[in-house]
This record gives C-alpha cells, structure tokens and sequence, in this order.
C-alpha cells in the first residue's frame, strides 16, 4: 500500500500532515496529542513539512496554528520535488561515468582462447549490441537470414538498438560494414531503410553492400573477435543464440573468406 513515506516522508511528518487533514487550523500542541508526534519534536516536524509546502502556518495567531495544504497540491509538489533530486542524481551518475571513461581502460585482447554466449532474442540482441559498443576500429557485419523476433527486439521500433550502435561507433571512429543477401532488403522494416538515409548513408565510413554469395549471420570486430548467430535447429524463423568467441586465428580465417565476397558484392540502392 502507498504512504506519505514512499515520497520522502518521515513516520513523524506524514502522521502530523494526515492529522492536520483531520483537524483543520490547529495549534503545534494539539496537533502533537492528535497525531501521537512528540511534544519535544512537533516544531521540527511542522518547520520540515512546512518548507515542503505542504502546510500554511498563521503567525498573526498566539499561540501559532498550522493548516494542511489541499492533497492534490501536496502530493504534487512532493512528486515534483523527487523529480527534482533524481534528476540532480542521473546529473550526478552521468558526470560519475563520464569521469570514469577516462580512467578505465581496457587492455589488449588476451591471445587465449575465449567465448560467451547468449540464448533468446532479447539475449541475443543484448551481447550483440555490448560486443558491438566495444569495438573501436572496424565492424564487419554479415547478414543473411530473416528472424522476425530478432529484428523486432534490435531494430524496428523507437529503440533501434543495432543501429544505434553503428552510429555510435561511427562518431567515435570505427569503420562498419554492412553485407546482406538482396532478397532481405525488401523485408526489412521501413524505419531501418529510415535510419540508413538519415542518419547512415552520408558517412564515408559506413558502407552496404548486397551479395548472393553469404550464408550465416556474424559479425567480426576488430582483429581478434566474432559474433556468431546460431540459428535455431527447429524454427527458421527464430534466433536460438548468439555467440561472441575471441580468436585472432579463427576471426582472420573468417576475414579472409569474407574479403573476396566483399569485393564481388554490389553497393546498396535504396
């Protein structure tokens, strides 16, 4: 159940504001024996809430009496004041992450062996776009099949994420390739064709092409690292998971077979 408490309130302020409801105009006294707030703190309470501007005070009055703001009026401000502090606190985390950027730094990708996987779409599209947000020198992205729920959770509606962290790795320098089987472009939602004219299309380092000549889609980051999607054994038309391997061996092996279909490829036409 909600309480005055959930929006900041102390046990002793929302007793003496709901008492204050139930009273009408009263004295810090009265107000203390109604509302069980003891005598030794009731000022402390009334000065608290009253620079919530939640009660009015009459000083004209001897002894000084206390009324309630209407609750609509309360409420409200209480919200607007906890709107207020998270947003000083977000000020304060993105200013935290900020200053981190730039002490954290990540080493050079350990020669070994090494590999996570994911398992669902929204799995899927959750390691993706982290593997994709790492990046910071070149994006291979291959796509040849179609999974409607894939496409759903990582690039068609307001979140774009896929898309999203192509743009990102743009601003901050990475190249990104982008090949795909021609028969998947019409199948494509429009807010992707949308973002590729806006927001894509006119930087020297994105480039899409078309080739029949691709299976599997995968993505090679960097030197040393693949993203793997594995297909579901029973459902053409649902992702199974996603694999993310470091291996500079395996992942040159794959850049080698993709050179050559890259070339023979054509440019997008959209």
């Amino acid at each position: 159940m909600a309480d005055l408490r959930d929006l900041g309130l102390s046990e002793y302020e929302a007793r003496a504001y709901r008492s204050l409801l139930e009273t009408g105009p009263t004295t810090a006294k009265e107000l203390s024996r109604v509302s069980d707030v003891p005598m030794g703190r009731i000022y402390d309470v009334l000065n608290s809430i009253e620079q919530a501007d939640m009660i009015r005070s009459q000083s004209a009055s001897r002894p000084k009496k206390y009324a309630a703001v209407e609750p609509t009026t309360a409420l409200e401000r209480l919200l607007a004041d906890k709107r207020r502090e998270l947003d000083r606190k977000a000020d304060q985390y993105a200013e935290v992450v900020e200053s981190l950027q730039g002490e954290l730094e990540t080493t050079e990708p350990a020669e070994e062996t090494f590999w996570t996987a994911a398992v669902g779409p929204e799995e899927v599209v959750d390691l993706l776009v982290e593997r994709l947000a790492a990046a910071d020198e070149r994006i291979v992205f291959v796509l040849s099949t179609y999974t409607e729920r894939f496409f759903e959770a990582a690039v068609d509606g307001v979140g774009s994420l896929v898309l999203d962290e192509f743009v990102a790795a743009l601003d901050r320098g990475v190249d990104v390739r982008l090949l795909m089987r021609p028969d998947l472009v019409p199948l494509l939602p429009e807010s992707v064709g949308a973002r590729y004219r806006e927001s894509l299309s006119g930087d020297d380092r994105f480039e899409v092409r078309t080739s029949g000549n691709v299976s599997g889609t995968f993505a090679l980051l960097d030197r040393g690292e693949t993203v793997i999607e594995v297909p579901h054994p029973l459902n053409d038309e649902e992702v199974f998971g996603m694999i993310a391997l470091t291996d500079r061996e395996f992942a040159e092996s794959v850049r080698t077979e993709f050179g050559p279909r890259w070339d023979a490829a054509d440019p997008l036409v959209l």
